[in-house]
């Protein structure tokens, strides 16, 4: 039996669909499903699965059944930057995740988890994932609390034994991922929605100034990624099980806000109109004026396909999604 925590969220619906569409169907999904808002359920919508959990029930389960689980992919977290208490991160993104990984090096499963490639904070120590996550400076406290479990499995995995490991282990970093399945994010949703969202109502997007002197408006880069070409890495992850680590998961190549807007209006078959809005004051200063994967590790792992180009996939998931008001199947 897979495990994917986080099933119902963004990524972990889209994996979940993924593995349904290889044949996968004894899968157990775990999230917080009591309250949850009608329109993050719609993600669990036509989703196969064997056994639905709640988040605060899987270790009292773990501890009965847990020689069922065959892999694991912890892709549940507590996301929201603007968050300041670290209590939170601390019992989501920290301890919950090295409890889970502890149980999988205790029945030796193998464990995919996401990370975030906010740990690297103002870019200024580089974008490698071989950088140690002790030398990095997170601008946040999900970005901190993402860097800290990080810095614990690669502390565990140099100091460990052997049998306090998972046969193979793989922390994430993801970088900008966009499509299908965010539309409960809210403001956190990616810039692709924002950006559709506001040309259907105001047939313009608007975009932050730049606070930078040599970084002109809507300059602004980051290396977005399709969520198709994510889901593609973490099943290669799962089918080959290379080097344990942890490693970029983005293109390898940083594209500006600008392109990006152009391609949501080519998208739409819609004439550019573009302006510039102030940044809030809480986040211009742990904003990231670019990042971009470095993603030779990945590679040096076997893993061979081109990502798609921004164009393309914002193509796709404006025409085959959002203008269809559909999710990943």
């Amino acid at each position: 039996m897979i495990l994917i925590t986080g099933a119902a969220g963004f990524i972990g619906s889209a994996m979940l669909g993924f593995l349904n569409q290889k044949g996968f169907n004894n899968i157990m999904i775990v999230d917080k499903f009591e309250g949850l808002a009608p329109e993050k359920l719609r993600n669990l919508e036509g989703r196969r699965y064997a056994l639905k959990l709640e988040r605060d029930q899987l270790f009292s389960w773990l501890l009965k059944n847990g020689d069922q689980i065959e892999f694991v992919f912890h892709l549940g977290a507590r996301t929201d930057t603007m968050e300041t208490d670290t209590a939170i991160f601390d019992r989501l993104n920290l301890n919950y995740s090295q409890s889970l990984f502890q149980f999988c090096a205790q029945y030796q499963i193998p464990i995919v988890y996401a990370s975030s490639a906010a740990t690297y904070g103002d870019g200024k120590k580089g974008y490698s994932d071989r950088t140690p996550p002790a030398d990095l400076q997170p601008l946040n406290a999900y970005a901190r609390s993402k860097n800290d479990f990080d810095f614990w499995a690669d502390w565990q995995n140099r100091e460990g034994d052997e049998w306090d490991l998972p046969p193979f282990w793989a922390g994430v970093k993801f970088f900008n991922v966009f499509g299908a399945n965010e539309y409960h994010k809210g403001r956190m949703a990616s810039v692709v929605y924002h950006a559709f969202e506001q040309i259907q109502k105001t047939g313009k997007v608007e975009l932050f100034r730049s606070y930078k002197p040599e970084i002109a408006d809507g300059e602004q880069k980051r290396d977005f990624i399709y969520i198709a070409d994510l889901c593609e890495v973490l099943y290669f992850m799962m089918q080959r099980k290379p080097v344990s680590g942890i490693y970029n998961l983005g293109t390898g190549k940083a594209r500006s806000f600008i392109d990006l807007a152009k391609a949501v209006f080519a998208a739409m078959k819609l004439p550019e109109n573009i302006a510039f809005i102030d940044m809030p004051e809480p986040l211009r200063a742990q904003y990231q004026y670019f990042t971009e994967a470095q993603m030779q590790f990945l590679r040096k792992a076997g893993y061979k396909p081109e990502f798609m180009t921004l164009e393309a996939s914002v193509a796709d998931y404006v025409q085959n999604y959002l203008l269809k008001d559909k999710a990943i199947r």
